[in-house]
């Protein structure tokens, strides 16, 4: 019987980085993509091309694409906030690029200065350019279970956002807990009409382990059908615009779970932690998932 297999999007030198307070080098943050890539982690979300004012930990990102040596079946993407920052990102090289849409007007004006509806239209506009210039698209819906200014998110505004995101033609539509407040069953609502709707091949989703949710929240979105997840080595992040945000789930526990589930993903463990270590070398401080420690002792 053939294994199915879960899609890991290692987020950690992107949404991993940014909200850190030392500034990792280019050369260290193309070590850190290297070492994942070692790792046998074939997407990485390898930085953004976001103001260097506002968001100073991602500058030089198009000096990472030129210098990370990409193995043929692996892809690097990158956040882009708008046009100018697609334009800048595909003349570096990127064939996978990002945009995000808050599902919230607040969450919009406080995170790039824009409203809902502006920024719908920024991400219809990058969308139609992606797949005339035959690059990848992947559109996140962020604070799709919860915003940090207005509360709870109704799962039919989130419904029908998405829906708009799949008719302008987003490769992916990826359902971001940018706070890390969903649960389980809000989880399988919102997932289980979105796969009815679109497919499961389209989705993905992104959680955040503020509230020590995050592998519930993942698993839930695997019985709903879901498999392809953006996750950060180590737990490494954050969102500098989302007060209380924690980090992304850690890859080493969605690996060590889904995989214990009997699914496969492709990626040494060993060499994981090997990642996190440097992650850990690199920021100054420790990362580790919740499981870190027992997995650095039993993980073959």
């Amino acid at each position: 019987m053939t294994q199915e297999t879960i899609v890991i999007n290692e987020v950690g030198p992107r949404d991993g980085l940014q909200s850190q307070d030392k500034h990792l080098t280019v050369e260290q943050r193309v070590a850190l993509v290297e070492s994942l890539l070692a790792a046998g982690i074939k997407h990485i979300e390898a930085g953004s091309f976001v103001s260097p004012k506002a968001v100073p930990q991602m500058a030089g990102t198009d000096q990472v694409l030129a210098a990370v040596s990409l193995p043929a079946d692996a892809e690097l993407s990158v956040l882009v906030p708008n046009m100018k920052g697609y334009e800048l990102a595909r003349a570096a090289g990127a064939e996978t690029v990002a945009v995000v849409v808050s599902a919230t007007e607040t969450m919009n004006l406080k995170n790039i200065r824009m409203t809902l509806e502006q920024t719908l239209a920024v991400a219809k506009d990058i969308i139609a350019r992606g797949k005339s210039e035959g690059a990848r698209v992947q559109a996140y819906l962020s604070v799709a279970w919860e915003c940090p200014f207005e509360g709870p998110v109704p799962a039919a505004t989130v419904i029908e956002q998405a829906a708009l995101l799949a008719d302008w033609g987003a490769d992916e539509i990826v359902m971001a807990d940018t706070i890390g407040a969903a649960n389980p069953a809000g989880v399988r609502d919102v997932m289980d009409a979105l796969v009815a709707a679109h497919g499961a091949q389209r989705l993905a989703c992104h959680f955040h382990d503020t509230r020590a949710m995050g592998l519930a929240n993942v698993f839930a979105a695997i019985e709903s059908g879901v498999r392809r997840f953006d996750c950060s080595l180590g737990g490494l992040g954050g969102c500098p615009f989302a007060p209380g945000a924690k980090g992304n789930v850690a890859t080493e526990d969605v690996v060590m779970m889904v995989e214990q589930m009997g699914f496969t993903t492709g990626i040494n463990m060993p060499a994981l932690l090997q990642a996190v270590s440097r992650a850990s070398e690199f920021t100054g401080y420790v990362q580790g998932g919740r499981a870190h420690y027992w997995l650095t002792n039993n993980a073959a």
